[in-house]
C-alpha cells in the first residue's frame, strides 16, 4: 500500500460498473472532512477516466493519485474543502 497519504476510509467498489464507482466515491467524499483522502478500490477499467474525469470537473476534491494493480484499479481522492 501506499503510505504517502493517511488514508481516512477504504471505499471498496470492485465488481460495480459505470457510474456505479463514481456515485458511491461522490458519497464517500461528501462524509470526509477537508483534507481527507479515499481510497477507492475497483474492477473496473472504465473507473481510471471515470474518476478522474468526475474529480477533475468537481469542486472541492483532488485525484491524487491511481493505480492499477492485478485487475483492481486503485484511486486515492482528497477532499480539499
Amino acid at each position: 500500500m501506499s503510505a504517502e497519504f493517511d488514508i481516512a476510509e477504504t471505499l471498496d467498489v470492485k465488481g460495480a460498473s459505470c457510474p456505479m464507482p463514481v456515485v458511491k466515491t461522490k458519497s464517500a467524499i461528501d462524509g470526509l472532512a477537508a483534507g481527507e483522502v479515499l481510497e477507492v478500490l475497483a474492477t473496473d477499467p472504465g473507473s481510471m477516466s471515470d474518476i478522474d474525469g468526475w474529480a477533475d470537473g468537481t469542486e472541492g476534491v483532488e485525484l491524487v493519485d491511481q493505480t492499477e494493480g492485478d485487475d483492481v484499479y486503485t484511486h486515492y481522492v482528497r477532499k480539499t474543502e
